[in-house]
């Protein structure tokens, strides 16, 4: 069980209490008959041959308030594309898989491209999620959107619930969520965020004074996690990236578009279980890469809000991030010893070693090229640019689905 602390700017949702999830579904199909609901699911074909996705399919197959549910595909041929429609075919929903690589949808992104709509090549996560986006939020029926990643090992219906229930109450006035958890197993996990993020954001802090953007993006307690919800008409305004950044630059743009009244964030489980990555080099992939890419993410939103990094600063910045990773190893083996959970130290300072390096590399990246890889633009603009475009993309899509 949680505690009930409020911490940072905003509110926090904890799971207190023994309501069960029987519950809160039932209140959201009543919900439902006035705020309508949608799933986004991204996903790569080779997920299906995983026993999370099949646990995930079958979690989804006991919900009943949901309105439609919008499972991006990648990395999958035709035969694979239609496997998957036969799998999803099962639930008691409307479900559109949206075909990226099909040739309907590749023909549409080059039209984007045409257009001057930039990282509309850059395939992954952040671009599959872009799409379906923009697939939903042509349907003004749609009130409420909620996404998580399809690789959680111990999934339960009650990350979708919890993600929801906050964005759709009518007594309560959010637009979005955000959701954490736990990351342990027999040690702890999470070294993107307890040994790279966390320690980040105090060290920016500490180089160039308390602002209010860092004293929100602190307030997450999992910033790093694939599980969010927010309504339709805040969606329409977001810009997100391609990159790892995906997730900080939500927030950021969640940050700038609504609210710090309007953000929640919920403990969506107790504790969460999903593919680790390896650290890898921040030239060749990995959690490595992933601090990379979140770091200049953030140096690109702090700049343009008029910060100036210069070499004096991130020499400092530097050594303040080195500091304070140390520090939080030295926290987490605490929390490890008092727990009776693994503890590699030597593991530890290898990973901060790495990070390190990440965070050179991405101030070198930040000095050759300010701007960097763009956002993905919010589909407000896009509609202004080709008015037409959604149309014809939820009939590509409808007649894949066919």
């Amino acid at each position: 069980m949680s505690d009930f602390f409020q911490n940072g700017v905003i509110t926090t949702i904890p799971r207190l209490g023994k309501r069960s999830v029987e519950d809160m579904e039932d209140e959201l199909l009543k919900l439902s008959k006035r705020r309508n609901m949608v799933l986004i699911l991204p996903a790569l074909y080779s997920e299906f041959k995983t026993d999370a996705m099949k646990n995930i399919v079958n979690e989804l197959k006991n919900i009943k308030y949901l309105y439609r549910i919008v499972l991006g595909l990648d990395q999958a041929g035709e035969k694979e594309f239609m496997h998957v429609k036969e799998i999803m075919r099962d639930l008691p929903v409307k479900v559109d898989v949206i075909w990226n690589d099909g040739p309907r949808i590749m023909e549409l992104k080059d039209e984007l491209k045409k257009a001057g709509f930039q990282s509309t090549n850059i395939r992954g996560k952040g671009l599959n999620v872009w799409m379906m986006m923009g697939y939903i939020l042509s349907d003004h029926n749609a009130y409420a959107i909620a996404l998580h990643d399809c690789d959680i090992v111990n999934y339960s219906r009650e990350i979708p619930a919890r993600l929801f229930y906050p964005i759709v109450h009518p007594g309560f006035d959010f637009e979005f969520n955000k959701g954490y958890y736990a990351r342990v197993s027999k040690k702890v996990h999470g070294r993107a965020t307890r040994l790279f993020y966390t320690p980040l954001l105090k060290s920016l802090e500490r180089i160039f004074g308390k602002s209010r953007y860092l004293d929100y993006m602190g307030s997450f307690r999992y910033a790093l996690s694939g599980e969010f919800a927010f309504i339709r008409s805040l969606a329409r305004g977001i810009r997100i990236s391609p990159t790892w950044g995906l997730e900080v630059s939500t927030l950021s743009e969640v940050y700038h578009n609504t609210s710090k009244k309007r953000i929640c964030q919920s403990e969506i489980m107790e504790t969460y279980e999903h593919k680790h990555q390896d650290l890898g080099s921040e030239a060749g992939g990995g959690v490595s890469q992933m601090t990379k890419e979140i770091a200049e993410t953030i140096f690109r939103i702090m700049s343009q809000s008029g910060v100036t990094f210069s070499n004096a600063k991130f020499n400092a910045l530097l050594t303040t991030y080195y500091e304070e990773a140390q520090r939080a190893i030295a926290q987490y083996s605490v929390i490890s010893e008092v727990n009776g959970l693994a503890y590699d130290r030597q593991e530890e300072l290898a990973a901060i070693l790495e990070f390190t390096n990440s965070l050179k590399a991405a101030n070198e990246g930040f000095n050759e090229d300010p701007m960097g890889v763009p956002l993905l633009s919010a589909w407000t603009a896009v509609r202004s640019v080709l008015p037409h475009f959604t149309y014809r993309y939820n009939e590509a899509v409808r007649m894949d689905n066919e």
